[in-house]
């Protein structure tokens, strides 16, 4: 069956365009053409004036719709996290594991493997998060999780058989080698949870690593005289980097600052995602400690942030809001930009002939009114 989208404002290469239709033919976006050309066994999708964007694609989800991924690595948690997040325009996300024994890690492999062969609607691949992190910057991960990066750590981290995998990792507390060999091998590798120098830094660059997870948060600092983590990540248009837009993570004008130093492409939003994120609840439990959801943020008793509250709609309307961006950058920040770091530009995060149908319709609002993942509704 051939779908043709029409009556709408479709963002195409940047900008929005009336008086087109996008033709979906199963899984594909097959054609952009006129109104008028539609063809007349297509079945009309009229959009009633909405607009018709790409996906969003989030690379850090820890959980949603009240399940935490480390305590349900399992297809059923897979999906009910990604079910959540649907709601809020996330076509495309990683399920993400935070610091947890090789055991549960392994478990998470294979249950990302089984919902990518499941059909599991989209699951793009897997996010592990740690354990391979710096104590000193571990933030609300338990510390006696973190260990060394060995030859078994080395292999559960390149198990997955489909789909892609993020590691992110401190890379003072593993060696250039280290990564080249997970690079090697498929994975991709982000920096986080570091207190390492620049030099480590770009070290790790030269070995294969190219992004940052959450820009800002539990990293060492850019200095006047030790750039650190930050200065090489803002430095190096090669690596992207992940921003949490909530408010609570990284005031607004750090924020800016990053825009003004990276090219755009190299910007992505992301949640860090919590199960509090499309559930009605106001706590859970996160590896034996109480999270709390106040204003936006989740913190532990301490006052730890502990993940986000954010979803991806959310975080498209924050960067208008706070950062000055267009709509149209935002969402290419929440599509194409992490399609282009997970190495999928050519498959999705835009509306383009030859991509999948992956598809979101926003109101005036800009609320999610309805979303497609493969053509799918």
């Amino acid at each position: 069956m051939r779908l043709a989208f029409v009556n709408g404002s479709i963002l195409i290469d940047g900008a929005f365009h009336m008086g087109k239709a996008v033709l979906v033919e199963g899984d594909r976006i097959t054609a952009i053409l006129p109104e008028g050309n539609v063809p007349a066994d297509a079945e009309r999708r009229d959009l009633g004036g909405d607009r018709l964007v790409p996906g969003f694609i989030d690379t850090q989800v820890n959980g949603g719709g009240g399940v935490l991924f480390n305590d349900a690595p399992t297809i059923e948690g897979i999906a009910a996290i990604g079910a959540a997040h649907r709601h809020f325009g996330t076509t495309g996300f990683l399920p993400t594991l935070i610091s947890d024994d090789l055991a549960v890690i392994r478990r998470a492999v294979a249950a990302v493997d089984a919902a990518i062969e499941a059909g599991v609607p989209g699951v793009l691949g897997i996010h592990i998060e740690g354990p391979y992190l710096n104590v000193e910057r571990k933030g609300i991960h338990d510390g006696d999780k973190i260990r060394p990066l060995d030859a078994e750590g080395l292999e559960v981290l390149t198990s997955l058989k489909r789909g892609r995998t993020l590691v992110t990792l401190a890379p003072e507390r593993t060696s250039p080698d280290m990564v080249r060999r997970l690079v090697e091998r498929g994975v991709i590798v982000a920096a986080g949870h570091s207190n390492g120098s620049y030099e480590d830094m770009m070290a790790a660059v030269a070995a294969g690593l190219s992004g940052v997870t959450h820009l800002y948060n539990a990293m060492s600092p850019l200095g006047s005289r030790r750039p650190g983590i930050v200065g090489a990540a803002l430095e190096q248009d090669g690596v992207s980097c992940g921003i949490i837009v909530d408010g609570h993570h990284v005031s607004a004008t750090a924020l800016k600052i990053a825009l003004r130093c990276k090219p755009v492409d190299t910007i992505m939003l992301v949640t860090d995602a919590m199960p509090s994120v499309g559930a009605d609840a106001d706590e859970f439990i996160l590896q034996g400690r109480r999270i709390l959801v106040r204003d936006g943020a989740c913190t532990d008793d301490a006052g730890t942030l502990a993940g986000s509250n954010l979803d991806m709609i959310g975080a498209v309307q924050n960067s208008v809001a706070m950062l000055g961006v267009t709509l149209e950058q935002a969402i290419a920040m929440a599509s194409s930009a992490p399609a282009r770091f997970l190495g999928l530009a050519a498959t999705t995060g835009r509306i383009a002939p030859g991509l999948r149908a992956d598809l979101l319709q926003l109101d005036g609002n800009g609320t999610v009114v309805r979303s497609w993942i493969g053509g799918a509704y």
